[in-house]
């Protein structure tokens, strides 16, 4: 290449430099991210390899399946069966066990010793049991025991209170008597009831009815919100 002989001509040069210098580090920039991009793919084909050998070195030697194939090439391989599960016998024998309240429970030592006798669970404040006792709550079904023997008594409370839980009902009415017709004019289900009602887990609190709801005969019961 001549040399310029101008100085316009070693103007025209020095112009044309730098305008080819943006142009170079332009292709060097893309030649160096290409050859991280290959380095990149090699480390990771390197990698794959790696893993194989490892795999293959710890499974080692492999015996194909001697068995008939099914189409599509998979093995036809024999499992075991488990032994069947009468699920619906579970269910019924866990709701049975649910359902049996005990007669010996101790329910004395859970009621509130007030005027009236109260129950609340642990974490349920006084203030609930006020507002139960006022009628904050509209009742929303009755069960009344009346007549019925203690066994028929303690199936049918703890169905009503299942049931009325399903339901979304919050308050509810047991009506137990006061045994004015039994002997010794004292209340046969009463203490029954409140022992069976502290050990449903649906049941927060219960008061005694207020005079004109039942009084002393009858039980008001808050539920678990369903």
């Amino acid at each position: 290449m001549l040399a310029p002989s101008s100085p316009r001509q070693k103007s025209l040069l020095v112009r044309n430099l730098k305008d080819l210098l943006p142009v170079r580090r332009e292709l060097e920039l893309r030649a160096r991210l290409e050859a991280e991009r290959q380095a990149t793919i090699w480390a990771a084909a390197a990698r794959v390899r790696a893993e194989k050998e490892l795999f293959s070195r710890a499974v080692g030697r492999v015996m194909p399946l001697a068995s008939q194939h099914r189409p599509g090439g998979q093995a036809k391989v024999e499992r075991p069966r488990p032994a069947p599960v009468a699920s619906q016998r579970l269910l019924d024998e866990l709701a049975v066990m649910q359902e049996a309240l005990s007669d010996g429970f101790d329910v004395e030592s859970l009621l509130d010793a007030d005027e009236s006798l109260s129950f609340r669970r642990p974490g349920i404040g006084v203030d609930v049991v006020r507002k139960l006792r006022r009628g904050s709550w509209s009742i929303q079904r009755q069960l009344d025991l009346h007549g019925f023997r203690r066994e028929d008594a303690r199936n049918a409370l703890g169905a009503f209170i299942r049931e009325a839980n399903k339901a979304g009902v919050r308050c509810v009415r047991v009506v137990h008597g006061k045994g004015l017709g039994s002997p010794g004019k004292a209340p046969v289900l009463k203490g029954k009831v409140q022992s069976w009602l502290v050990q449903k887990k649906e049941v927060l609190a219960f008061v005694q009815a207020r005079p004109a709801a039942g009084g002393a005969g009858a039980l008001v019961v808050l539920l678990v919100q369903g």
